[in-house]
């Protein structure tokens, strides 16, 4: 078996700098982040991100394709979503229209064969791109970014570990359309079911934790302009204990983020605890949450516990 030639993308010589130009577009990635990036773009291979919703898992390919000058394409996987929706469809509407005007002269003839016929119907001008051969055609001029796909069934995992493979489809109508260089590609995963090893296989594979608490501050105050030094760090550190609570869904760092935003917007300089229970909507999304947080916030005449 052959091994592949790999070697630095040519954009990042080295993981220091790959890190350096995440945080110099307002990402900071940990070590072991910056590295498992650095790896899928010299290997040309599939990173799977996994961990909480709101860690950042989605920003990294953002954030690539900014500093590549690609572009973004997203696939927003979900419960039910087939190969026609994320790979291509015809649009019938508009064929039949065709044909109609056609039947009745008011466009040009069509062919005398029916097969001439069918092609001209079953033409690129009829052909919906969706995401995934928009990515193949784009190929390294892209970066593919296939968002939570443990939201997809079984079937659909199956279809996509296809095309990872040889980055290529089929298309009858039309031919075999392959990616020169595969593009970039960012897999999320938020674990709500366990991805099979078939796909793991194909990709490497980061875990993105909740940062510590001096990383979370810093990616409070570059991503919040104004943020007092002392709100982003009461602020993270009230976060990183609401995320011990017993919640319907912990917190991100996106929505630390939120919530720095929010009390920075209403003027405060600290995290006064009326203020913080009255803004705590910025932080948690359920009832439970929401009531249990409150009273974490303001259950002891104000104190945190």
């Amino acid at each position: 078996m052959s091994v592949p030639v790999v070697e630095p993308h040519p954009a990042f010589p080295s993981i220091a700098e790959l890190e350096q130009a995440l945080r110099g577009a307002d990402y900071l990635p940990d070590h072991g982040l910056a590295t498992a990036a650095f790896l899928a773009l010299g290997m040309r291979r599939p990173l799977l991100l996994e961990g909480a919703a709101g860690v950042g898992k989605t920003e990294v390919a953002k954030t690539l394709a900014r500093l590549l000058g690609g572009e973004l394409i997203r696939l927003q996987c979900y419960e039910g979503i087939d190969a026609a929706q994320a790979l291509y469809e015809w649009d019938y509407p508009r064929q039949l229209l065709h044909a109609r005007l056609v039947a009745e002269g008011a466009t040009r003839p069509a062919p005398d064969q029916p097969a001439q016929r069918m092609a001209e119907l079953y033409g690129p001008d009829f052909l919906l791109e969706r995401p995934l051969l928009k990515a193949i055609r784009a190929g390294g001029r892209a970066v593919l970014l296939l968002d939570e796909l443990d939201r997809a069934d079984d079937e659909f995992e199956a279809f996509l570990l296809e095309i990872l493979a040889d980055f290529a489809v089929t298309v009858p109508e039309l031919g075999t359309v392959a990616a020169e260089t595969p593009p970039v590609v960012i897999i999320t995963s938020n674990r709500t079911r366990e991805l099979h090893d078939a796909l793991k296989r194909r990709c490497l594979y980061h875990w993105i934790d909740y940062p510590e608490p001096d990383r979370e501050v810093e990616i409070i105050r570059l991503r919040v302009p104004g943020v007092s030094a002392e709100l982003a760090t009461a602020v993270a550190a009230t976060v990183q204990h609401i995320r011990g609570l017993d919640l319907v869904k912990p917190p991100g760092v996106a929505e630390a983020i939120d919530w720095a935003a929010a009390l920075t917007l209403v003027g405060a300089a600290e995290l006064d605890p009326a203020l913080a229970a009255a803004t705590v909507g910025s932080v948690v999304k359920h009832r439970e949450d929401l009531d249990r947080v409150r009273t974490m916030l303001v259950g002891d005449g104000g104190e945190r516990r």
